[in-house]
């Protein structure tokens, strides 16, 4: 489930109190007065067979009895009444209910369920919502609906707020109202057996009342379904988690470095911002940031200037951004002309700009005015003390006009307290985010960026299959499948190679060998100098135990190491089991640096890759990234670039820079592997050696576990990769044409097909005249999630073996998968030759194979070619209750 029925929860048009009460400071009378008291329009009924009146209002015995069937219920009974009081719910014809009783989860029934399971299989057949249990409830001030047992009621406003914690609902509630912050929802989500993050997330997207979403999170159980409902969300307006449980209590035991540097909480920050949210990490920030994001300009670079009335004040400013990892802006020769005319000669000819504290008004907006014009500044952030010479609601009624013109964005930042009040004032009027010291005015640009940053990754959603190379996958499940059937779950080193080398990945020669003679066998073989190492599906790190030895140069070095190493480990773990030896060539890479590159499995979001500084130190360095499969160019980029690592990587005095190009396409094959490979739990290569002529593997480990034959190979992923299985190639006017899903890669083709669509063809697309498709548009058409919606292009190679698209069919279905909507358009000169058909018959079969239940399209009237096409394929085609428009419907078994 999902959106279905969530207008019954959050816009009823009458509710019933089941529970309800006159006991003081019980839940039951809360409830009901809450109610009451905060202006609900509709309809009242109390349900409790002890009272014929509560709070001045009929009450009823049981639901049964009630005068007309309640949209909303709230239930505060004993947890053993909740499951009969559901079903009578449903039975009844309520489409929502909220459950406030605790306890469900560790009750069990006679059929030896637990309460909450009950609950849920009595709403099921009725498709009754639930929200909790064990939740505070909700409110919705737009409409006086105070459904909760809160101790005070929300202001209204354009955010919504979800929390999973019922004590930090009450404790915003109490913050927000001192602060005169309004809502336009306020949820408690408690259990969430049935509503959850996901579904409200859905909701909340194209709720017109709320313009910001905001929650606090402690976990997510549905991984895809959160994912898929967060980046929809966030694409049309800020969304910020609060996530709790940052720092963890104790690190668990693992079989390789990536499991264990990849942390719950690395993971969580790696799927918001995959989702283009923003995280924040404490109740201030989250409502400051709201405030921040709201009045937020495009930004297209991270420059911030600073200009101020004090030096004192600028460097600070300056400190916290160089902190945090930002970056001012250079300003110009010209700005630096234009400021000497402008500013005493002793001003700091620099950024921080410092205009002196004896400023007049027209000083400050004379700055303001030029440094808004430097191409340089991306940002600026106005700091202000208060003096005695000029009142600071003079220079904010001088500089918020410019402020609020400007296309840049601009903070304030007002220092002190009542001096500056009026100021403030001014520049909250005129939607400018005002801060009381720099640091916080630091912060908030710098979530600006964050922002930015996650929202240009939010859009990339990459290819499962890399391009340029087909993956050996026969050989590495060859491998895989041999290693379980044995019995063993850890791959030895020359197999965990092997599939890495079936996947294009370059390694280093390594050989297995039995004994000591093997190994100085397999030494020869290789040719010195050679590197041995013990193999022992007992020992995860093998230089702990000294197994590992490099720069070997003849057989009696070998001979002896081996001996070696046998005896240590006897000594060491006597109880250790000994395979043997693997031997490897030695590498000799003097300039190269040691990375980590790994795979671990989340408990919520499943596989995610972790890349990072290498060697046996890894833990103690944490220099590490992670981010969630499937990967391309962009996402691995950014991985790289978020390690302190990447700096070393881009070159420095005689040492050249590592090829970047070898290392993000590791992280692809790593990433291809994962989706490939549902067996694949684990994996390290630790050192990766990457260097200006590539990289290459020395060490790796990998873990296997028997896959879950009854689930998809990608229903453990968090995000669904690039579906290569709907790829279909087809004869069409006598040569070879592919329809395929749209891929990011796609997006110069779409836009050359965009670009040859007629003026008219454009307006029966997208209902109005549209010259040309910006960077964001182009974005949402190329780049989609494949769980949510569907495009199918058809293509094939122009001139110049240039992919060229021709027709693109896109389906977008709604969360709960019931009506899809589609769009068909073809590029203008090829019309009539049957590709729409084409297209439309390909998406026809994808919704039918998602068991979809309706697809729908509206089209102008004029647009005669797709109507007709429509009822050829079997639509209804109808006027539309929209004016002007026609509407096809094409109801699927």
């Amino acid at each position: 489930m999902s959106v279905r029925n969530l207008r019954y929860l959050f816009a009823p048009g009458s509710v019933a109190i089941i529970g309800a009460s006159e006991k003081p400071h019980s839940v039951g009378a809360t409830v009901l007065r809450n109610v009451i008291e905060g202006g609900f329009k509709g309809a009242i009924y109390p349900v409790n067979p002890k009272y014929d009146t509560l709070g001045g209002l009929p009450a009823y015995g049981r639901v049964a009895q009630l005068p007309g069937v309640p949209d909303l219920a709230i239930i505060c009974t004993p947890p053993e009444t909740v499951p009969a009081i559901v079903r009578q719910l449903g039975e009844a014809g309520t489409r929502a209910a909220i459950i406030l009783t605790a306890g469900l989860n560790g009750i069990k029934d006679t059929q030896g369920r637990t309460l909450r399971q009950a609950a849920l299989d009595a709403a099921r057949p009725f498709v009754l919502r639930l929200l909790g249990p064990n939740c505070v409830g909700m409110l919705v001030p737009g409409i006086g609906l105070n459904a909760s047992f809160a101790h005070t009621s929300a202001r209204p406003g354009k955010i919504a707020f979800v929390s999973q914690s019922g004590a930090l609902v009450t404790a915003v509630l109490d913050w927000a109202n001192s602060r005169g912050i309004g809502f336009s929802k306020f949820v408690s989500l408690g259990d969430s057996a049935d509503i959850d993050f996901g579904d409200l997330l859905d909701y909340l997207a194209s709720d017109p009342e709320t313009g910001a979403i905001l929650m606090y999170m402690e976990d997510v159980r549905h991984a895809r379904k959160f994912m898929s409902a967060a980046r929809a969300a966030a694409r049309t307006k800020p969304t910020l988690i609060l996530k709790a449980g940052r720092v963890a209590e104790g690190a668990k035991a693992a079989a390789s470095h990536t499991g264990a540097l990849a942390g719950s909480d690395d993971v969580y920050d790696a799927a918001i911002r995959r989702a283009g949210m923003l995280r924040v990490l404490t109740t201030e920030d989250l409502f400051a940031a709201v405030e921040t994001l709201a009045h937020m300009r495009p930004m297209f670079g991270e420059r911030l200037v600073i200009m101020t009335n004090g030096g004192g004040p600028g460097v600070m400013a300056t400190d916290a951004v160089v902190a945090g990892g930002g970056s001012l802006a250079v300003l110009s020769p010209e700005t630096l002309r234009k400021l000497d005319e402008a500013l005493p000669a002793t001003w700091s000819h620099a950024n921080p700009v410092d205009i002196i504290g004896d400023a007049p008004a027209e000083r400050y907006a004379r700055t303001l005015e030029i440094v808004l014009q430097d191409p340089q500044c991306d940002a600026v952030l106005f700091i202000h003390a208060p003096t005695a010479i000029v009142p600071s609601a003079d220079i904010a009624a001088a500089i918020a006009p410019l402020a609020k013109a400007a296309s840049r964005n601009v903070l304030a930042c007002w220092m002190g307290g009542d001096a500056v009040k009026e100021a403030r004032k001014l520049f909250a009027d005129a939607g400018i985010p005002s801060f009381t010291t720099p640091e916080e005015a630091v912060g908030a640009y710098q979530q600006i960026i964050q922002y930015r940053r996650n929202q240009n990754l939010l859009m990339q959603v990459p290819v499962s299959a890399s391009t340029g190379f087909v993956a050996d996958t026969a050989r590495a499940r060859a491998i895989i499948d041999g290693v379980l059937a044995s019995g063993r779950k850890i791959l030895t080193e020359p197999e965990a190679k092997s599939v890495l080398a079936a996947y294009g990945i370059p390694v280093v020669e390594t050989r297995t060998a039995a004994t000591e003679e093997e190994a100085v066998a397999a030494a020869l073989a290789i040719g010195f100098p050679v590197a041995v190492k013990i193999l022992s599906p007992d020992v995860t790190h093998k230089t702990d135990v000294g197994g590992v030895a490099l720069d070997l140069e003849s057989e009696d070095a070998v001979r002896a190491v081996t001996q070696r190493m046998h005896r240590r480990l006897s000594e060491l773990h006597p109880e250790a089991r000994i395979d043997g030896f693997s031997v490897q060539q030695m590498a000799r890479r003097p300039d190269a640096h040691e990375l980590i590159v790994g795979v671990a499995t989340d408990p919520v979001f499943g596989p995610v890759i972790l890349f990072g500084q290498g060697g046996i130190a890894v833990e103690v360095t944490a220099d590490h990234a992670v981010g969630l499969p499937p990967l391309n160019v962009v996402l691995a980029r950014d991985m790289i670039s978020r390690t302190r690592v990447a700096k070393l990587l881009a070159g420095y005095r005689n040492r050249p820079a590592a090829d970047m190009d070898a290392i993000v396409w590791t992280l692809m094959q790593i990433s291809q592997m994962v989706a490939d490979l549902p067996e694949l739990v684990e994996l390290d290569i630790n050192p990766l050696l990457a260097d200006s002529a590539g990289a290459i593997v020395l060490d790796a480990r990998i873990r296997v576990a028997i896959a879950d034959k009854s689930a998809s190979t990608l229903d453990r992923l968090a995000i669904r990769p690039y579906p290569q299985e709907l790829e279909e190639t087809i004869e069409w006017q006598g040569a070879p044409l592919l329809l395929r899903p749209i891929r990011p890669e796609d997006g110069a083709a779409h836009l050359a097909f965009f670009d040859a669509l007629t003026a008219d063809d454009v307006r029966y697309r997208m209902f109005v005249r549209v010259r040309e498709l910006n960077p964001s548009q182009l974005a949402r058409f190329t780049q989609i999630d494949y769980d949510r919606e569907m495009a199918f292009i058809a293509t094939r190679m122009g001139p110049n073996e240039v992919p060229e698209t021709l027709g693109v069919g896109r389906i977008v279905a709604d969360p709960d998968n019931v009506q899809a909507e589609f769009a068909v358009t073809v590029r203008s000169e090829l019309k009539g030759l049957g590709l729409g058909q084409l297209l439309m018959e390909k998406l026809i079969a994808y919704c039918r194979s998602r068991g979809t239940r309706e697809i729908v399209g509206e089209a102008l009237p004029q647009n005669t070619r797709i109507t007709k096409l429509a009822r050829r394929l079997g639509f209804v085609v109808t006027p539309s209750q929209e004016e002007g428009t026609m509407h096809m419907s094409l109801p699927l078994k």
